[in-house]
């Protein structure tokens, strides 16, 4: 029996510590585990956080050419059709170029099949020499207003009585401008734009 003593001992010492690991080792282990869990999700979070730092940074060191960009592609595609502004325009063209008439009828604005922007056709005709009719060609090419020719005719204006030389040629253009407005054509509140035809002489 005393021989016993020592075994059970033993087996009551090793019970007692398999207990003490089942109740305080065991838990903080796992405490351990959901701690390091926590650390690897807030360092992921500490990544997206400074992804999303450096995007706003780069997006703020880029706003003044961002908005250079937009201001430009406003000028070209206006938010309205803003007619006395394109008239405007187009007489500037007129006077560097030199050209003895000329002559702007404006459509009625139509929604283009993507419904993203609405089409202004316009007929323009000018009347001049031959290199007046070609700077002007090149001015509207280059206007502040993006403009889409989509056909051209040239005949002679007058000729001499003696000689028959052409004095001037007269162009015709069809000639497309454009606006973000998609309520600007046929249909939309309060109506569509139009606008009736305006002729000046040269400068």
């Amino acid at each position: 029996m005393k021989r016993r003593a020592p075994i059970i001992a033993a087996v009551v010492s090793v019970a007692v510590a398999a207990l003490a690991v089942l109740l305080l080792v065991a838990p903080k282990m796992s405490q351990v585990k959901d701690t390091k869990d926590q650390l690897a999700q807030a360092q992921m979070q500490e990544d997206s956080l400074n992804a999303q730092l450096k995007s706003l940074q780069e997006a703020q060191a880029n706003a003044p050419k961002t908005k250079a960009e937009i201001q430009k592609l406003e000028s070209e595609v206006p938010p309205t059709v803003d007619l006395p502004g394109l008239i405007g325009l187009l007489q500037g063209v007129r006077d560097r170029s030199a050209v003895d008439f000329f002559a702007f009828a404006p459509g009625t604005p139509a929604l283009d099949a993507s419904g993203g922007f609405s089409t202004l056709p316009t007929t323009i005709t000018v009347t001049g020499g031959y290199f007046s009719l070609e700077e002007f060609l090149f001015r509207l090419e280059t206007l502040q207003r993006a403009a889409k020719v989509t056909s051209v005719s040239i005949s002679p204006a007058g000729a001499t009585e003696t000689t028959g030389t052409a004095l001037s040629l007269t162009m015709n253009l069809t000639v497309e401008f454009y606006t973000t407005d998609t309520s600007a054509g046929p249909g939309s509140i309060p109506g569509p734009s139009t606008g009736g035809a305006v002729a000046t002489p040269g400068a």
